[in-house]
């Protein structure tokens, strides 16, 4: 089940590293002044005993076969969301940061059809700043051969990487009424890892090979969400990646953009991906 990771943690990656940008400027220059999704399938019943609780869960991820639906997260101090839609290998990602000093937030949104994508960003809290970073606020069609490192492409049916991360257990429990128990080894690997971008495992040490999580599944069959308890490691504070998949078969299309909704995207926007 296990399958290429790379979009999501790549979206999260250039987010981080152009809010941090944005923040260096704005001090350079003196600029001043100035939902997350939920949703989810009910529980489902409880598993068979007969079945193994790690295959049925992993079971349970969006694949190809599914409709269209919405997904939401939360990695740390960001908020991710988007939608997913299978049949025409399309995925749209959004990431929201916020920036305490000097205080604005930036909004990074990805499109990507197969092997096409496009990208927005907003910025607000600071006037004029998007304007002096000279970042249009419509799509902006990208290609992919003037980004540096893992131009976001259509990677699949789980943005969340949860797929990744339940592989890594060795066991997970049933619990009952869809719920589902396990300890995640996030060093077993490059994969989790890249999954796992905003997460300093090395720093984990031990820890790090055993890390709670809750998975829930809907009455859908469907996985709904999945919780990881990251612990508290050197600078990096105790905190929560999550997962939510939600709205099988009634997320929306997303077709490419088009018209005047869309232009090429201009080299300070490369100069952003790149940073």
């Amino acid at each position: 089940m296990t399958q290429r990771t790379g979009t999501a943690g790549t979206i999260r990656r250039v987010a981080t590293t152009a809010t941090a940008v944005l923040a260096a400027t704005t001090l350079l220059v003196g600029c001043g002044s100035k939902n997350e999704n939920t949703g989810g399938s009910s529980a489902a019943p409880a598993t068979s005993p007969s079945v193994d609780p790690k295959s049925a869960l992993l079971a349970a991820v969006p694949d190809e076969q599914d409709g269209a639906f919405r997904f939401s997260g939360v990695d740390g101090a960001d908020k991710i969301s988007g939608a997913v839609d299978p049949a025409t290998k399309a995925m749209e990602i959004s990431v929201s940061q916020k920036v305490a000093d000097p205080e604005f937030t930036m909004d990074l949104s990805f499109r990507v059809i197969d092997e096409r994508s496009w990208m927005k960003v907003k910025v607000a809290g600071i006037d004029g700043l998007q304007e002096m970073m000279k970042i249009p606020t419509r799509w902006m069609t990208l290609d992919k051969a003037k980004i540096k490192e893992d131009p976001p492409v259509y990677t699949g049916t789980d943005p969340g990487d949860t797929a990744v991360i339940i592989e890594t257990a060795d066991t997970v429990t049933a619990k009952g009424d869809g719920t589902y128990t396990g300890f995640a080894d996030l060093t077993d690997g490059t994969e989790v890892a890249d999954a796992l971008s905003s997460v300093d495992v090395a720093a984990l040490g031990e820890a790090g090979k055993k890390v709670p999580f809750t998975a829930v599944v809907g009455a859908d069959g469907n996985l709904a969400s999945l919780t990881l308890e990251i612990p508290a490691a050197g600078k990096q504070k105790a905190h929560k990646y999550s997962v939510k998949y939600f709205d099988f078969g009634k997320g929306p299309k997303l077709p490419a953009p088009s018209g005047k909704d869309v232009q090429k995207a201009p080299a300070d926007a490369y100069e952003l991906l790149n940073s």
